[in-house]
C-alpha cells in the first residue's frame, strides 16, 4: 500500500466558502479516480501544525497508481481551480505502508 499525505497552508484571507469548496473537490476525487482506495481530508485542530491548516490522506495499491493519479486530468483540475488559488504552501509525503 502507498500512503500519500498532503498538508496545505491556506492563505489567511481565504473565505471559508473557498476552503469548503476545496475540501469538497478533494473528497470528490475518490468518485472519479479509480486508483484511489481510500481518501480523507479535513481541517487541522492541532497547535503543533507549524501553520498548516488542512490535510489530505490518500491510499493507493501501488506507486504506479499514485503516479497515474498525479497526472490525471481531474486531479490537475482540482489543483488548478481549487487548491493553488487559495494555498500558500503545500507539503507532500509518500510512503509504503
Amino acid at each position: 500500500m502507498i500512503e500519500h499525505l498532503v498538508l496545505f497552508k491556506v492563505k489567511p484571507e481565504t473565505p471559508a466558502q473557498a476552503v469548503e469548496e476545496m475540501l469538497a473537490a478533494l473528497r470528490g476525487l475518490k468518485s472519479v479516480s479509480p486508483q484511489i482506495l481510500e481518501l480523507s481530508c479535513g481541517t487541522n485542530f492541532s497547535p503543533r501544525s507549524q501553520g498548516f491548516t488542512h490535510g489530505l490522506r490518500v491510499r493507493f495499491a501501488s506507486r504506479a497508481d499514485l503516479e497515474a493519479y498525479a497526472v490525471a486530468p481531474e486531479h490537475q483540475r482540482v489543483l488548478a481551480e481549487r487548491i493553488r488559488p487559495i494555498v500558500e504552501s503545500i507539503l507532500a509525503l509518500d510512503y509504503e505502508a
